[in-house]
């Protein structure tokens, strides 16, 4: 029997969108930061758990920095939701993106959330250096009626059987999902649906994304992007990410050889896919080496971060920083652990080396041994 796997180390967070609902996001793995615009069926702690995610969820890890949430109404974020609508989606991303404190990062849009990243690309341009999309589309019912019925049809599904103990009705979603999944793995899904959200919830969320249509976004998106798809995909249909191929400037489609929607560990498809978005990222990891040989630089702070780092260099303290700023003093701690972080500082000298880069001290090796 081959050896397990080490446990994965993840760190878990939370933050509020703006109309309040707490999104709880994850960080994992090492190399070039990428945002993950996560399907609705996730739990961040379970997935880790799972023979249907686990794979995933590491081998995202192994080619970066991995940020990942799960939706408003499911897994570790807040139950008690009733707007699930575009705009919230979208708001939940940027506020997973400000938590996390990144400026610039490559963006994965998976399935569901293929559009809300198609629509953060478009709203920050000067954040996401490259897009990749997988097993995605963009609008989410096509012309005419037959797909609307099969929406409505799962729909009724979900009211009747989802909280179910036994997984007869949740079981047509796993079939759908992966048909070529084991028992083992089937089960773990039917669980996953039970324990990722409530009834109410999952029908709320699918009846609210009925309207979802980025068509006119995509002519406006300017950055690499990589479509990725399963040709036999039962879920969504593989035409919806041709369709976000052909119209994205530039877009580049590769078709994974799998009736899968959500890929499974060992099939060829799997490895197609990870190879495809390690090279993709190669040059943002790139960029990551470069700026890591060249040392720290002011340049990667933002406008408000440079603020409150040249009152620390003025010798304010946090309070007289948040005062001056009109920002709380747990706010201005916020700025600075970012900051330290982008500028590659750790240790109780943090505050002593960044601000001899503020008064551009010669030996900042010497600076950094200063106590803060």
């Amino acid at each position: 029997m081959a050896p397990l796997p080490p446990p994965l180390a993840q760190s878990v967070g939370f933050c509020r969108s703006a109309d309040g609902v707490r999104i709880a996001y994850s960080r994992l793995g090492q190399g070039p930061p990428l945002v993950v615009s996560t399907c609705w069926l996730s739990h961040l702690e379970y997935d880790l758990q799972s023979p249907v995610w686990q794979h995933f969820v590491r081998g995202l890890g192994e080619v970066s920095s991995t940020v990942r949430y799960d939706e408003r109404g499911f897994g570790l974020s807040d139950w008690e939701v009733t707007d699930f609508s575009f705009e919230a989606r979208l708001n939940d991303l940027e506020a997973v993106v400000d938590a996390a404190g990144l400026e610039r990062f490559a963006l994965l849009g998976m399935a569901q959330g293929g559009p809300v990243a198609v629509a953060y690309a478009h709203r920050h341009p000067e954040r996401v250096t490259r897009l990749a999309l997988l097993a995605s589309y963009v609008a989410t019912l096509d012309e005419g009626s037959e797909s609307l019925l099969m929406e409505e049809t799962f729909t009724k599904m979900i009211q009747v059987g989802w909280a179910r103990p036994e997984g007869r009705f949740r079981r047509v979603f796993t079939d759908a999902l992966m048909p070529g999944a084991s028992p083992e793995q089937m089960t773990w899904v039917d669980e996953l649906m039970r324990r990722s959200t409530s009834t109410e919830n999952a029908v709320a969320f699918r009846q609210a994304r009925l309207d979802i249509d980025v068509t006119n976004l995509l002519p406006w998106l300017q950055l690499p992007t990589l479509v990725m798809h399963s040709r036999g995909d039962q879920m969504n249909p593989i035409a919806g990410s041709r369709r976000l191929a052909a119209e994205i400037p530039g877009a580049r489609l590769v078709t994974l050889e799998s009736d899968n929607h959500v890929l499974l560990d060992g099939e060829p498809a799997t490895e197609v896919f990870f190879a495809a978005l390690a090279d993709f990222l190669a040059p943002d990891a790139a960029t990551l080496a470069t700026a890591a040989t060249a040392g720290p630089s002011l340049e990667v702070l933002s406008g408000r971060e440079r603020e409150v780092l040249d009152l620390v260099a003025a010798g304010r303290e946090n309070r007289e920083i948040a005062e001056a700023l009109t920002l709380s003093v747990r706010t201005v701690e916020r700025h600075l652990q970012t900051i330290y972080r982008k500028l590659g500082l750790t240790g109780s000298a943090q505050r002593a080396a960044a601000t001899a880069l503020v008064l551009g001290a010669d030996d900042y090796a010497r600076a950094a041994t200063v106590g803060g």
